[in-house]
């Protein structure tokens, strides 16, 4: 860990330290349960909502959340500092840390490589996946309309994610590795992940979840664990 109370430019001097931690490779089991993570901020609150999914039947099963105050300015390309401090307080909250993480943020497809989903990975030490609704930076070419077709996402030369068309007449989303996956294998488990919405369903509840609304049934939830 490290301080979260710093200035912008201390900031950035924080991600590229991190950035090299970051690790690309193949997911060595599949996971059993992912977790969504989205958090909405209200005023100076921030509020972080997880939700639980099997996988790879999407059965959501636990779902918490926390709030905290905002003590960082906005600033593109430092969300994580913004946001993973109330992030890390709702995942304490899991009964169990899950096996894969699904951010609604950006992995490596960041100025210095370091997105919040890369950030959150690096410091929990678990396989995470950055799928944004919007792109960050970088450039890419013109994605087929068909479910699960993609592009890679390119920055100074580098492919730093993909863009993936989840449903047909709908704009694409941004994914890239966070941590201990690999691009291909990311998006992969982000279309197994897509049912009837543009959104996997991990950030797509989470999403609701951050807006208040209860995905997990209280008596299902304390069912099953």
């Amino acid at each position: 860990m490290h301080p979260w109370a710093v200035s912008p430019q201390e900031a950035e001097a924080i991600q590229r330290r991190l950035a090299p931690l970051v690790q690309e490779m193949p997911l060595s089991l599949m996971p059993r349960t992912i977790a969504g993570i989205d958090v909405g901020v209200s005023g100076e609150v921030a509020r972080a909502a997880v939700v639980v999914l099997t996988y790879p039947d999407l059965r959501p099963m636990e779902q918490v959340a926390a709030e905290k105050p905002v003590s960082f300015p906005y600033v593109p390309g430092l969300l994580s500092f913004r946001e993973v401090p109330v992030i890390l307080d709702a995942l304490h909250r899991l009964s169990a840390l899950p096996d894969l993480l699904m951010c609604d943020a950006q992995g490596r497809a960041h100025p210095r490589r370091l997105g919040l989903a890369s950030h959150l990975g690096v410091l929990l030490d678990k396989p995470t996946i950055g799928c944004a609704k919007s792109r960050l930076l970088g450039t890419h070419d013109e994605v087929p309309d068909i479910p699960g077709a993609w592009v890679p996402l390119i920055d100074q030369g580098e492919i730093v994610g993909a863009a993936l068309r989840t449903r047909a007449g709908v704009h694409p989303l941004y994914v890239s590795v966070g941590h201990r996956v690999d691009l291909d294998g990311a998006v992969k488990l982000v279309v197994a992940c897509c049912r009837n919405h543009r959104l996997p369903e991990p950030t797509r509840l989470a999403h609701l979840a951050a807006g208040g609304n209860q995905v997990v049934p209280p008596a299902q939830q304390m069912a099953l664990f």
